[in-house]
């Protein structure tokens, strides 16, 4: 079998026509007809039942199964593709979640600036869920992921770099800004919440402590901007639970830690595919990001 005969069979799984399929591709509806008696032989397997008139068309059991093989092989060639493409002309397509793009990453920047490798990136602004994805697509080559656990995912490779806890803000004139020992969520029942929305990790860490808690919190806003988020509790609109990470002096906030068994963290890894060799570039901004001076 080869790689266009699997490009046909596939297609013929989808539109269940060989005049159609033939049409695709530009070729004689012959064509499509041997390449598919050609795969049964291989297979040893009837991958499709046809009948007498060839106008209509089944997917054996065999057949469906043959092609989450084909989808692989297939979506894997792309990737391949993409990621060659990328390598030749020494780019590396990174994914940066919002959090970490403005408030971690940017003191690696003069080191990459040293190292020629600031401008070999095209960043992806994604959350970290998302980029998840579109890494495990190969659309992406490396990405720096927000978690509250340690990656586990046979597919990449990881390493964690650093882990900040989450913690509740409020404003400073708020009533709970001098509990800097620490709150429960217990004693937030009644309070507002200001959220981030809920492709966020954030958002999973909120519902997490809520629910360990017996809590239902009063959610009055969720944004995808941190910074309004911030400029809301400032101003007593309500508060809010962020990594430390995400706080600076100027943003007139108190952080208040969570006394809750199990208190969640942020923590930041990158990630690659795990059957992705880096290139000589990929390679050294992995090497940067992980080291331990950074």
């Amino acid at each position: 079998m080869n790689i266009k005969e699997l490009r046909y069979y596939h297609d013929l799984v989808i539109q269940k026509n060989f005049s159609k399929v033939a049409t695709h591709f530009g070729v004689a509806q012959p064509t499509i007809t041997m390449a598919i008696q050609r795969l049964e032989r291989e297979l040893g397997a009837p991958l499709f039942i046809r009948s007498q008139s060839h106008h209509d068309l089944t997917v054996t059991a065999s057949g469906l199964q043959f092609d989450q093989h084909v989808q692989t092989i297939l979506r894997e060639l792309e990737v391949a593709h993409q990621e060659l493409s990328r390598a030749k002309q020494e780019r590396i397509r990174f994914g940066l979640p919002p959090i970490i793009g403005n408030y971690f990453f940017p003191a690696y920047t003069p080191a990459l600036l040293a190292a020629g490798l600031l401008q070999r990136l095209e960043v992806e602004d994604h959350g970290s869920r998302e980029l998840t994805k579109i890494l495990a697509h190969g659309i992406i080559d490396m990405a720096l992921l927000g978690s509250l656990a340690p990656l586990q995912q046979d597919s990449f490779s990881t390493q964690v770099i650093t882990r900040a806890p989450i913690q509740i803000i409020v404003a400073p004139d708020h009533p709970l800004a001098t509990r800097t020992t620490g709150v429960s969520f217990q004693d937030l029942k009644k309070e507002p919440f200001i959220t981030l929305a809920n492709e966020y990790v954030h958002a999973q860490a909120f519902h997490q402590v809520s629910r360990a808690a017996g809590v239902r919190p009063k959610v009055v806003f969720k944004t995808h901007d941190v910074h309004v988020l911030k400029t809301l509790v400032a101003k007593n609109s309500g508060i809010s639970f962020l990594t430390t990470l995400a706080l600076e002096p100027q943003d007139h906030l108190v952080a208040l830690p969570l006394l809750d068994l199990g208190a969640p963290e942020f923590i930041i890894s990158v990630a690659t595919r795990a059957n992705r060799l880096l290139s000589a570039p990929g390679q050294n901004l992995w090497n940067l990001l992980t080291s331990k001076g950074n």
